[in-house]
């Protein structure tokens, strides 16, 4: 199982957010290129990273520092979320050495475009499965879906989705525990592999996760832990390693 660190932008600054909430922002870095070789020299095998301005306007705006990001470290495998809505702007990514895209809002609202983007873009499709109680929130989870989480996984499993990022809106940036339970039960909801995203606190909770990785989860996504030092990225990897 990979620890994954989160780089979320915002304003071109590495921010971290609580429960998704723009106004609740902490900023832990002006330099997003920088950030990301800070996590590198920890021992990162692969980096999420998030557009969080992004998200909400629907198109990419950090869209530099994701760019840069993945030109600096070109061996280091990069993924990016947040307003992500045509095939033009993944090609762009692609393009320019990103390694995985994350669809969100536009796969809830558009399943066929996963589809078609699986097939333009093979391998390098991910799916963001944000829920809040088990049900899906979209844009920048302001809107709530009412559709289960569960149910868009089996969706998209013949389309050849790389993986699942699944986040538990209401442990997001709380530093409250991972959500277990929830991600279990999305890794068992279908043969796509599932990264677990949101409230991985401590070394408890990548603990709890490694037990039960091999029914399907495949990384853990963290964020605010790692930046306050409650977890010590090269210490969880070797951890899991050796599991």
């Amino acid at each position: 199982m990979l620890i994954i660190p989160a780089i979320d932008l915002k304003d071109g600054h590495c921010v971290r957010l609580r429960q998704g909430r723009m106004e609740d922002s902490t900023t832990f870095g002006e330099d997003p290129i920088a950030m990301a070789g800070r996590w590198v020299k920890a021992g990162a095998r692969r980096i999420h990273l998030v557009d969080l301005n992004g998200a909400f306007a629907g198109k990419p705006v950090n869209g530099a520092a994701v760019t840069g990001i993945a030109l600096a470290y070109p061996d280091l495998p990069v993924q990016i979320g947040g307003g992500i809505r045509t095939l033009e702007i993944i090609e762009h990514y692609l393009a320019a050495g990103v390694q995985s895209v994350i669809i969100g809002t536009k796969a809830v609202e558009d399943p066929e475009f996963v589809d078609l983007c699986c097939k333009e873009f093979p391998g390098h499709i991910m799916v963001g499965l944000d829920a809040r109680d088990g049900k899906v929130a979209t844009e920048g989870w302001a809107k709530d879906t009412g559709v289960l989480a569960t149910e868009l996984a089996k969706r998209f499993e013949q389309s050849g989705v790389e993986s699942i990022v699944y986040t538990d809106i209401s442990r997001d940036g709380m530093m409250q525990g991972v959500n277990v339970e929830a991600t279990l039960n999305m890794a068992k909801a279908s043969s796509i592999a599932v990264i677990a995203s949101g409230g991985v606190t401590n070394m408890k909770d990548i603990e709890e996760l490694c037990a039960v990785s091999a029914q399907g989860i495949s990384g853990a996504i963290t964020g605010r832990a790692i930046y306050d030092g409650a977890i010590d990225l090269e210490a969880a990897q070797k951890y899991c390693d050796n599991q």
